[in-house]
Order: structure tokens, then C-alpha cells, then sequence
């Protein structure tokens, strides 16, 4: 089994990376609390750089590159967001880098990449992206893998030590898992600074690569299929799945519409604006509660809010979708 990182190695990350992202609120949400009956702490990470927590990873990783690492510039694959959060990090540090998406990646996330300076390889879909990475990086690219790097998780696992010091009182925290490192890093950091909580990842269904590795007992070639390209990657890795499996209470999947409907139900009861990557921590949030009864005090990792109205609308239109309903019981006070 692969060696887990530290809460260490995660303090290490954020005391390098603090001059280069934004430590981003944890906020009470008084809407999302009242729907689901319970208090909730928001961690705000769709107001980082670049609009998603993916910066901090990438400029933990690129930091730690040597001089001839940054010469022959660096490459990363992406379904949107670790592509942008590279090209934004390697601009400001004055390398060259390489960002290979899937066509199926956001339209927003390719201009953003490229208007960072980053040259964008487009592929067919996710398997070739990450072919395509391998090609490049036998050709002597630096890689800044977005997942299987325990440098990345660091970097990630930054916003867990936020989120710990911030909402010391959380009982349970959902995180959204595309190749696991966020929940690698944030599942080490809360599980070591807040006694007895309990982490839970969420996926979508056809983007469910982690579930089925816990399933399989190993990572397994999947074919993405979900709306949600930003948790889609064809595989986990050893790595991730390793944390993931010591550290995290279970994994939820939940339908793309209900991705969609949790959308709508952040942008009404929080007045957040989130991508579906976020949106469906809010049904996983349902499920959780389900299982853990009513005394539980959730913190939400809201991961991302790169969606256009466009996009959002689009999902709306094909899901017929509305907001999740409440479980809100009016005979009692509103959790605080």
C-alpha cells in the first residue's frame, strides 16, 4: 500500500503555498441549514483562484520543481479546472506549460487555460487525454499530474486544515471526488484536528472511478459518462484510493440530475453559485443525515463554481430540474 501523507507534510504545503492562493472563508449557511435541518459550514473554495481549490495543488507541486523540472515546462491533463489552476500557476512563476483536455471539457475552462499562456492539446475524451500525457511526458515534459502525486494532495489537503480550524465543531464533512486528491488531503487534515469526525466523498454516476476502486479493491479503468467532467477521470490512483479507503466513512454517487438540482438548491437556500462538481454535495448532504441522524453538523467543501448560466441552464432544460426539497420542519427552531 502506498505511504499516506501527514497533517505535516499538509502544514508544510500551506505555509509555502500562503503567498500564492487565497485562504478562503468557512461560512454558516442559515439557508442550506434550514433545509437540511441541521447547521452547515460552507467552505468557500469556488472564491479561489481561478474559481476552484485546484490552484493550491498546482502551485505546491510547481514550487517544488526543480530548475531543469521548469525548463522543459510542465503538461497536465484536466477535465477543466486542474488545467486552468496549471496554467494560472506556471504564468506566474515564468514556466511553460502544456494543458491536454478532453473536446468535452468546459468551453470557459479552454479559453481560461489558453488566455494564461498555456498551449491546449484537445483530445476525443478522457482516455486519450491522458494517453496523450504520457506521450508528452516521455518526451521529456514535466508532469503535474492533477490527483496522483502526494505533492498535489498536500497542496489540496490545505483547504481541510482551513476548514478544521474555522469549524472546529463539525461532526461530518463531504467532499466531491473526481481522482481523489481532495479528499485525500482534506480527509487528512480533519481527521487529525477534529476528534471523531467523519469524511464522506461524493461522485456522480458514470464519474463513480472511486467507488468502483473500493468496490474492486484496486483502481479500475472506467469510461466517463457524467455531465460533470471536472470529477471524470478515466481511473483513481493507488494513492488516492489508499487515503480514501484508511480515511473516509463511505462514498456517496448521485445521479447527474440531482448534481443539478443541488446547483439550484446552493444558488436559492445559500445563494451560492456553484458548478455540479459542488452541487451534488447537497443530495449526498441528505443521505449522510439519513444515516447519521439529526445531531450531526456538516461542512460542505464547495469545490468550484466555474458554470456559466449557459451551462446551468442547459442541465436545467435537459433534467427538467428543480430544487432539491427541504427537510425542514418548521415546528422547530432553526439550527444555529
Amino acid at each position: 500500500m502506498p505511504d499516506l501523507i501527514s497533517l505535516d507534510h499538509i502544514t508544510a504545503a500551506a505555509e509555502r503555498i500562503a503567498p500564492h492562493v487565497l485562504r478562503t472563508p468557512t461560512v454558516p449557511s442559515p439557508g442550506l441549514a434550514d433545509h437540511l435541518g441541521v447547521p452547515v459550514a460552507c467552505k468557500l473554495e469556488l472564491l479561489q483562484r481561478t474559481g476552484s481549490f485546484k490552484p493550491r495543488g498546482a502551485t505546491h507541486k510547481l514550487l517544488g520543481l526543480s530548475a531543469a523540472e521548469r525548463s522543459a515546462g510542465v503538461v497536465a491533463v484536466s477535465g477543466g479546472n486542474h488545467g486552468v489552476a496549471v496554467a494560472d500557476a506556471a504564468a506566474a512563476l515564468g514556466v511553460a506549460a502544456t494543458v491536454v483536455m478532453p473536446e468535452a471539457a468546459p468551453q470557459r475552462s479552454i479559453a481560461a487555460a489558453r488566455a494564461r499562456g498555456a498551449e491546449v492539446r484537445l483530445t476525443p475524451d478522457v482516455s486519450a487525454a491522458f494517453a496523450l500525457l504520457d506521450e508528452l511526458v516521455a518526451a521529456g515534459r514535466t508532469l503535474v499530474h492533477p490527483f496522483d502525486d502526494p505533492a498535489v494532495i498536500a497542496g489540496q489537503g490545505t483547504v481541510g486544515v482551513e476548514l478544521a480550524a474555522d469549524a472546529p465543531d463539525v461532526t461530518d464533512v463531504l467532499v466531491s471526488i473526481g481522482g481523489g486528491a481532495l479528499i485525500a488531503g482534506v480527509a487528512t487534515a480533519v481527521r487529525a484536528m477534529v476528534p471523531g469526525v467523519r469524511v464522506w466523498g461524493v461522485e456522480t454516476e458514470g464519474a463513480d472511478s472511486m467507488s468502483r476502486a473500493l468496490a474492486a479493491g484496486t483502481p479500475v479503468p472506467t469510461t466517463p459518462t457524467s455531465i460533470v467532467t471536472t470529477l471524470a477521470p478515466p481511473h483513481v490512483s493507488a494513492l488516492t484510493l489508499a487515503h480514501v479507503s484508511a480515511l473516509v466513512e463511505d462514498v456517496i454517487v448521485v445521479p447527474d440530475a440531482e448534481a443539478v438540482r443541488g446547483c439550484l438548491t446552493f444558488a436559492e437556500e445559500a445563494k451560492i453559485w456553484t458548478e455540479p462538481a459542488a452541487g451534488c454535495l447537497v443530495p449526498a448532504a441528505h443521505r449522510v443525515l439519513d444515516r447519521v441522524g439529526p445531531d450531526a453538523r456538516l461542512g460542505l467543501v464547495v469545490c468550484g463554481g466555474n458554470a456559466t448560466t449557459a451551462d446551468v441552464t442547459g442541465w436545467v432544460q435537459r433534467f427538467g430540474a428543480t430544487p432539491l426539497p427541504s427537510r425542514r420542519d418548521f415546528s422547530t427552531p432553526r439550527p444555529r
